[in-house]
């Protein structure tokens, strides 16, 4: 694999986000001294520096086809990272701490393509489990219940063929109207299935068009008396 040493240097330096960063100490391939680097991990790319703060790395290790092992190190919570194959070589690196030794290899281990791939796979299964897998379906508390689908009409006939009656909830005062409602609604058509417009509008409006005429006729009358009556007292 050809890597561009220039590019791969302001790649390290640059404003992309930082996955995870911070002091290691590292054994050298020939020295096999602890050495204290600053790390700094990007996606599948672990770069590394003399010290926080430098404009270029020492070197960097691409994070594909090794493993993270544990170390066999008394003096260190040391981790090594494993290249598989011929002529690999591992790199041993030293954290300051247990917690701190852990987070890194858990990050380093999460850092690969193939870790990505599995982990896609893996939501991947999920999902498609969600989708085959009917959720129940419950009604939230206190949620609006729907109107019933079939409604009552009042004009419809009843089906005990019993006539057809006005409710008399409002009373009046004079009997003699009410009696009169009860004349008009039993003189409806009771032969059909139901009542149409028309078959109500006369029913009920040839009496309401006769009671109008009499208090017109009730009107006119006291106008004419009231008329009279100023007709004698200016006369």
């Amino acid at each position: 694999m050809k890597i561009n040493e220039k590019n791969l240097c302001s790649f390290a330096v640059s404003a992309t986000p930082v996955d995870k960063e911070g002091y290691l100490n590292k054994r050298g391939e020939v020295n096999r001294n602890f050495q204290r680097r600053y790390f700094m991990l990007k996606g599948n790319l672990l770069f590394y520096f003399d010290k926080k703060g430098d404009k270029e790395p020492v070197g960097v290790i691409v994070l594909e086809g090794c493993t993270i092992e544990l170390a066999e190190d008394d003096e260190q919570f040391s981790f090594k990272i494993v290249f598989h194959g011929l002529n690999n070589r591992s790199y041993i690196l030293g954290a300051e701490s247990q917690e701190a030794m852990e987070q890194w290899m858990k990050a380093l281990a999460c850092a690969g393509y193939d870790y990505m791939k599995l982990m896609v796979a893996e939501l991947q299964r999920q999902l498609d489990d969600i989708d085959e897998t009917p959720l129940p379906v419950t009604q939230a508390v206190n949620s609006p219940v729907p109107p019933p689908r079939h409604r009552h009409n009042p004009f419809n006939k009843p089906e005990n063929n019993t006539p057809h009656q006005r409710s008399h909830s409002l009373r009046s005062n004079n009997n003699s109207v009410r009696m009169e409602e009860n004349r008009w609604v039993d003189s409806v058509p009771q032969s059909k299935a139901s009542i149409t417009f028309r078959e109500l509008h006369n029913a009920y409006g040839r009496p309401i068009l006769r009671d109008f005429n009499f208090w017109k006729n009730e009107q006119k009358q006291m106008l004419q008396k009231s008329q009279t009556v100023e007709n004698l007292i200016t006369f």
